[in-house]
């Protein structure tokens, strides 16, 4: 190992302490693995010459150099004491592999006990919600019909309205382009397969996404940010017999309801657009209509409201459950919430178009 030692002045301060410092940079270049200051002859060193002398450890540290001193008297010693932590060379950490790998693994661990918990409640839920008032277990029968003019009765003219305004924008692009070949009146068959099919059953699960699912994952977990679940647990009441189950059964029964009257005034929406701009007569596109009205098409459309309903509820109340800190989490929680009410529409909807048009 190439060691080179350096002799120090009397007195280390400002002027002799930069000297210090150019000597140890030029040694510090010619492949030097050891710089060791001999401190006998120095009497006196002031705060600048310790300054100094940091600067000569930074400077051996970027060049992988070892720093150490001999012969301080006790004076000297006494003032390198309260900063030789300093001047020890150590080597930065560099991010390893298996770093990575323990951070993926905590990610991996931490969505399977995700998928975990969702899974539990998908069986509780379903439990409480359909096999327990069979056996004669209490259900909430008060706040089924609260939370079914909640989330039924309170959405009606929302549905409504989006159906129907979907419905006459559909009508309105379709018609341009089939008018120069004279086929105007199939534009009352595109309305009827696509809201039996995709667009009732869409349109409503989203606006029913947006409120009620919102409401159920901010209602839940305000309720365990001021710790109101601890205390249903506490006094030994079950937390998803009490609070999910009401909600799972009324949503069950309203959103093919709505999505029914969404069917009915997407059609509403389209029969305007071709009855009052297209100048149909209102029998004749009406009849149109009906006709073109296929029963596997009305089953897939009401199908996957059954599917929607279960999984808006759950995936609020798992959010809700899952909420920590304050009203920041609550509100991060709710905008989860309906970000993932919105995926689960999408991949049920593929799942169900593949099962009845490449399966069936």
């Amino acid at each position: 190992m190439k060691t080179l030692n350096i002799k120090s002045p009397k007195i280390i301060n400002a002027q002799t302490g930069k000297e210090l410092y150019e000597e140890a940079k030029k040694l510090s270049d010619k492949k030097t693995e050891q710089i060791i200051f001999d401190l006998e002859n120095t009497e006196n060193i002031d705060t600048l010459g310790c300054a100094w002398l940091l600067r000569i450890a930074e400077e051996c540290k970027k060049h992988k150099v070892s720093f150490s001193w001999i012969g301080a008297n006790e004076k000297v010693a006494e003032m390198l004491s309260v900063v030789s932590p300093a001047f020890e060379y150590k080597e930065e950490k560099k991010l390893q592999e298996d770093i990575i790998f323990t951070k993926l693994s905590g990610e991996f661990e931490g969505i399977l006990q995700e998928i975990k918990d969702f899974i539990n409640l998908c069986i509780d839920a379903i439990y409480w919600t359909i096999l327990a008032p069979l056996t004669g277990k209490k259900f909430r029968w008060g706040l089924f019909i609260e939370e079914i003019y909640e989330m039924g009765v309170r959405a009606v003219r929302i549905v409504c309205l989006m159906n129907f305004l979907l419905g006459l924008i559909i009508a309105m692009l379709s018609s341009a382009q089939v008018a120069s070949f004279g086929l105007s009146i199939y534009v009352a068959n595109l309305i009827m397969i696509g809201f039996a099919r995709e667009l009732a059953a869409i349109m409503t699960a989203t606006v029913v996404s947006a409120r009620t699912g919102a409401a159920i994952a901010a209602e839940i977990s305000t309720m365990k940010v001021q710790e109101e679940i601890d205390a249903l647990r506490g006094m030994g009441i079950n937390v998803i017999q009490y609070l999910v189950a009401p909600k799972m059964l009324a949503l069950l029964i309203v959103l093919p309801c709505l999505s029914v009257l969404g069917l009915i005034f997407g059609l509403l929406g389209g029969s305007a657009w071709g009855i009052f701009v297209l100048d149909f007569n209102a029998s004749v596109w009406f009849r149109q209509t009906v006709n073109s009205a296929y029963f596997n098409d009305l089953l897939q459309g009401i199908l996957k409201t059954f599917v929607f309903a279960v999984f808006i509820v759950l995936i609020g109340c798992h959010n809700g459950f899952r909420v920590s800190g304050g009203s920041r989490g609550v509100g991060l929680m709710t905008t989860r919430a309906v970000v993932m009410d919105v995926f689960m529409l999408i991949a049920v909807d593929i799942i169900f178009a593949t099962i009845f048009y490449y399966l069936i």
